[in-house]
């Protein structure tokens, strides 16, 4: 999934960097009556599950922001290594889930929104769309943290490394990058390019410019796409740009031309003279794919579903090396792996193929709009 869209980066300059993150953690917001005894069994379950209190100062893995529903206090963390869930509770069991809960990520500036519900349980609902409930019994608080501290842990793989070295007959695309246009519009007219919560109507302009700087956020922008262009390079949609509108190497569409293992970043060829979107957050998954099985031509990542795929077990955060290296391990174990479907727990499909036609043509009698939650 693509969600982001950021400030350009100029080219040539370096964005963060990536590393394994310690197990640390710490509470933050005052709990109201009704959640004070859960966070107090939430702390002792992390505990159990190797985490350790996080130092002052220091920059914890995960923070856990107890948030009041009607006046939720953003947490502006130092690091977008830093796994920010949104703690509150509702009284009821909302009807629709995911549209009452899903704002919360936002005005919470978080990872993932955890409202509990006295009596039914735990409701997750991450930045992907996943939204599931975890029942309400006395395994909750490890059952909690069983599903948080893998996505913790995970290892983010956002940043990119611009550099001007574009061939000057691919300034403004190819081949290629035209059917990577083409493929963008036909989801569109399929519907597959949902973007349920405008950000800007839930934020100010100033937690906005933050969300940006820290998730590489501003605006939702789901499903990516991509198309090899040789043996170690691949054409590439851009983070949050509107995949109808595929236009201009560099901005909207990037050529991935390598990958700073070390840095955790992706190299991005660009023209010169071009204020450079990211790349998509799901580049490191589909480096994977390409360097692990030559004969896969494109890879099309949407918010849909097929019956009888096998699925990724944990539902990691998008642009983490584990996610990448969960679903590459499926599509390597596929029977044809230049043809796979492949799904992401609570999240969509990627699908490899000859091309993004081919692809399309393959997958569209089979899609399912609707994402299953467990």
């Amino acid at each position: 999934m693509s969600r982001t869209d950021v400030t350009p980066a100029r080219p040539g300059a370096r964005t963060g960097a990536s590393v394994r993150k310690a197990s640390g953690f710490a509470v933050v917001g005052t709990p109201a009556p009704g959640l004070s005894a859960l966070v107090a069994d939430l702390c002792e379950a992390f505990a159990r599950a190797g985490f350790v209190a996080a130092e002052p100062g220091a920059t914890p893995s995960l923070v856990l922001n107890v948030v009041d529903a009607a006046a939720p206090r953003p947490f502006r963390r130092r690091s977008s290594g830093t796994f920010a869930a949104a703690l509150w509770s509702l009284p009821e069991k909302p009807d629709d889930g995911l549209l009452e809960t899903y704002p919360m990520l936002v005005r919470a500036l978080a990872n993932i929104s955890l409202c509990y519900v006295p009596g039914h349980g735990m409701l997750f609902t991450t930045m992907e769309r996943g939204h599931y409930l975890v029942p309400d019994d006395e395994k909750l608080p490890d059952a909690v943290v069983g599903r948080l501290a893998p996505l913790a842990r995970a290892r983010l793989v956002i940043d990119n490394d611009f550099r001007t070295d574009l061939e000057r007959e691919l300034w403004t695309g190819d081949l290629l990058t035209q059917e990577l246009s083409d493929a963008g519009r036909r989801l569109d007219r399929l519907g597959l390019l949902p973007a349920p919560f405008p950000v800007e109507d839930l934020v100010s302009p100033r937690d906005l410019r933050h969300i940006k700087r820290l998730y590489s956020i501003g605006g939702l922008s789901y499903g990516n796409l991509s198309t090899r262009k040789d043996e170690a390079r691949f054409w590439m949609s851009a983070s949050g740009v509107d995949k109808s509108k595929l236009v201009e190497p560099g901005r909207d569409i990037l050529l991935v031309s390598g990958y700073d293992a070390a840095g955790g970043r992706m190299i991005l060829s660009v023209p010169p003279g071009v204020e450079p979107r990211r790349v998509s957050v799901d580049a490191i998954e589909h480096w994977m794919i390409y360097r692990e099985n030559p004969e896969v031509g494109a890879i099309l990542h949407v918010h849909a579903w097929i019956d009888g795929i096998e699925a990724t077990e944990i539902n990691y955060p998008c642009g983490s090396e584990e996610l990448a290296e969960s679903v590459a391990a499926l599509v390597a174990a596929a029977p044809d792996p230049g043809h796979a479907v492949v799904g992401l727990r609570n999240h969509g499909i990627t699908a490899t193929g000859e091309s993004l036609t081919e692809i399309l043509e393959r997958i569209e009698p089979r899609l399912q709009r609707r994402v299953p939650m467990t």
